[in-house]
């Protein structure tokens, strides 16, 4: 027999869209800046040399796969956090921070790549 789920009262929704704003707003000002430098370097670089085309297009994909990469990963950790049986403001804490954590993985790699590129 399937359990009723349990019905989430405004505050809950309230505090879990708040944790999540506040993570999608720290996890863009982290990798929203290295990833325009970065980009911005790259397009340069490669406008300059005179690269074939398909280079020309292929550095925008990477720099948008860099930061959507983050984002899909949060929304596995938080789809697999209510598959568990979990609420889902104890869903969205382990997401925001698996949201902050690839965005400052991304932000370190991407520094990384501009200092010693």
């Amino acid at each position: 027999m399937a359990e009723a789920r349990p019905e989430v009262t405004w505050t809950e929704r309230l505090t879990e869209g708040v944790t999540v704003a506040v993570a999608l707003g720290l996890s863009f000002y982290l990798s929203a800046g290295p990833a325009v430098l970065f980009c911005n370097a790259s397009w340069s670089l490669i406008n300059d040399s005179g690269a074939p085309m398909a280079a020309r297009i292929l550095v925008p994909l990477v720099v948008l796969v860099l930061l959507v990469a983050p984002l899909v990963l949060t929304f596995k950790v938080f789809r697999s956090g209510l598959r568990k049986g979990k609420r889902r403001l104890t869903a969205a804490v382990p997401a925001a921070l698996t949201l902050l954590g690839g965005s400052a993985v991304l932000f370190v790699v991407l520094f990384l790549a501009y200092v010693y590129g």
